[in-house]
Order: structure tokens, then sequence, then C-alpha cells
């Protein structure tokens, strides 16, 4: 696995903050924990995205973190410092608990069994990707670190990520190095904004359009209409999940 560099210029700042569950936006969104500023967004440091599984089988890739993952992330990384793990350890522990957390992690597990991904894997359940085979899945984000419109979690429209020349810029950045690592991986985005990104990637060659499982919904509860979506481009979906070749 590959682990970023960038966890240890913050670890003497998440080791040194009061128990993390326990903050608020205000207490927790802190100039020390700032990494850039791409306005209007902030965009603030969580480790669970610098953590790359180079032997992974999928890619799943979301828009941001949402301050919920990030205060997750971050806790898991505290307590890691705390018990005197090295910093792969805490960008693991961060990894495996705070990406997809929450209710929409079950909803994306339940739509990944509906097309048959366990399948094509030789897994029981696509749950077990969040547990005993975590190495599997590859899970980022374009926007890698979390992203905050006045502290409010960035949802890809105000600005539009696809027409933000700068946002645009950062996120195909990011993705192409993942890419880079991981040629040839099936990816799945979740939401529109995410595929805008990956359509830019594959008009400039980085991607091949046939690797990517297009029309799948974002799981997050907030999508109402993530059911109707995902019923209109379900049978398309589960031919492009059977076209696959998964091993690596």
């Amino acid at each position: 696995m590959i682990i970023s560099h960038t966890f240890s210029t913050y670890r003497h700042t998440i080791a040194s903050l009061p128990p993390i569950l326990s903050l608020t936006r205000e207490e927790l969104l802190v100039e020390d924990l700032m990494l850039t500023r791409i306005a209007p967004l902030d965009l603030y440091y969580a480790p669970h995205n610098d953590v790359i599984f180079e032997h992974a089988r999928l890619m799943i890739v979301g828009l941001t973190p949402g301050f919920h993952q990030m205060q997750i992330a971050l806790s898991e990384a505290q307590a890691a410092i705390q018990a005197g793990l090295s910093d792969e350890e805490a960008c693991i522990r961060a990894k495996r608990s705070a990406r997809f957390a929450g209710a929409m992690r079950q909803h994306l597990i339940d739509m990944l069994d509906q097309l048959y991904l366990h399948d094509k894997l030789g897994i029981d359940s696509c749950f077990t990707l969040f547990d005993q085979h975590i190495v599997w899945l590859n899970s980022t984000s374009v926007l890698p670190y979390p992203a905050f419109l006045q502290h409010k979690n960035y949802t890809g429209s105000q600005p539009n990520l696809l027409k933000h020349e700068q946002l645009s810029r950062y996120a195909l950045s990011h993705m192409a190095k993942q890419l880079e690592l991981l040629p040839g991986i099936p990816v799945i985005p979740l939401g529109k904004s995410v595929e805008g990104i990956l359509r830019m990637l594959v008009a400039q060659h980085t991607l091949d359009e046939r690797n990517v499982l297009w029309g799948f919904p974002h799981p997050s509860g907030a999508n109402g209409h993530r059911h109707r979506q995902f019923s209109e481009q379900k049978q398309q979906m589960i031919q492009r999940v059977a076209s696959w070749t998964m091993s690596r």
C-alpha cells in the first residue's frame, strides 16, 4: 500500500486536540487543520484518503469527505497516535472506519450486491470490502480532503465543480494520479459531479470509459431519488459489471 507523507504534518495537531468526536464544526474546522483554500471553498485535512491500496480490484470515487467522515477519520487517527501506532497504521484505521461511513455505506453495499458485484469478486457480499477484504477496495474522492462552503459540506453545485477552473483542475490531477497507480481498474463514481470529472478523464484518454460504471446514484440518504435512479440504470449497470475483469 502507499501512504502519503501529509499525515506527519498534522500528526501533532491531531494528537493535541480534545476528543474529536465531541467537537463541533466550529471547534474542528480550525486553522491548524486547514489544508488549502480554493475560493470560495476551504479544504481541511483528514487522513483516510492518504492510503492507496495498490493491489485493489475496484475503485469507488466520491465527491469529497463530509464533516462526519472527517470527524471519524481524525478520531481514529488520534486514537492510533495515543496508542503509539505508526503513521501508516493510523491512516489505515482512519480509512477502515471513515470511508462512506454511516447509513451511506449500507446503501452502497446494498446496491453493489444487487449488481452482483460480490459474485464477480468471489465474495459473499460487498460488505466484506469494508471488513476482511478492505485492501480490494481503493476508495477516494475527486476532492480527496473535506471541502466546505462556510462550514457546510460541499455538494458539487455551488460553485459548480465542473465549471470552476481551479477545483476541476485539482480534481483531475488527483484522479489522474490514482489511475496511474491503479491502471485498468474498474471505477464506480458516486453522483453526477464525480461522473463529470471522469468523463473529462475519458476525453483526455486517461481513463477507459468501459471501466466506468456510469449512472450509479449517490448512496447518501439525502439523495431522495436514488431508488428511482438505481432502478432506471440497474440492467445496464449489471451488464457493465459482468463485462469487467476484476483480477489484479
